[in-house]
């Protein structure tokens, strides 16, 4: 089970801030950094979702991109978009991914995140991994991003996101290379 509370992060190095809103797992950090109110493992907010908030497959600050239950991840995972680079290059600002000191439940932010689907559709992705320093090897299926807006006709309250939810000075041609390495 992820669990995710701590630290931000750039990509390259951490930078501890203090505890995470809630109670230190992912979901209630994503839930405070992005505005999007649903509640329930990572995984299941993709459906609950649905009708409520707006949902895609493009990448835009603020949205939450919602991680399929696998392996290891069988609660899910959701990470927030921090910063969209290009079209399938985005950074997220998320709890509890890397081992950062060799620790869990650590906040990074301003992290790198890329698409690596055959549909350029964002179901699969790598995640930057502090302990290999770079993108991490294995790849995470995905649902999809869940936008702070309503869906259709829902009435539902405009999520704002977090001004912290990225940093004033990220390593965004770092972010490029880590693509390519």
């Amino acid at each position: 089970m992820l669990l995710c509370l701590g630290l931000l992060a750039a990509p390259l190095r951490a930078e501890r801030v203090g505890p995470a809103p809630g109670t230190g797992e992912c979901v209630p950090f994503a839930r405070a950094i992005s505005g999007v109110r649903l509640y329930g493992d990572a995984w299941s907010w993709w459906d609950k979702a649905e009708g409520v908030y707006a949902r895609g497959a493009r990448p835009e600050v603020g949205a939450v991109l919602v991680f399929r239950a696998a392996g290891a991840m069988r609660l899910g995972h959701v990470a927030v978009v921090s910063r969209v680079i290009d079209p399938r290059i985005v950074m997220v600002t998320h709890a509890n991914w890397s081992r950062i000191g060799g620790q869990r439940g650590q906040i990074e932010r301003d992290v790198t995140m890329t698409d690596v689907s055959d549909r350029g559709d964002w179901s699969r992705v790598k995640v930057w991994y502090d302990q290999n320093d770079g993108l991490g090897g294995s790849t995470y299926p995905t649902y999809g991003f869940i936008y702070g807006r309503a869906a259709g006709g829902a009435r539902v309250q405009l999520a704002h996101a977090s001004p912290e939810l990225t940093g004033t000075d990220p390593d965004i041609i770092g972010s490029v290379i880590d693509t390519i390495r």
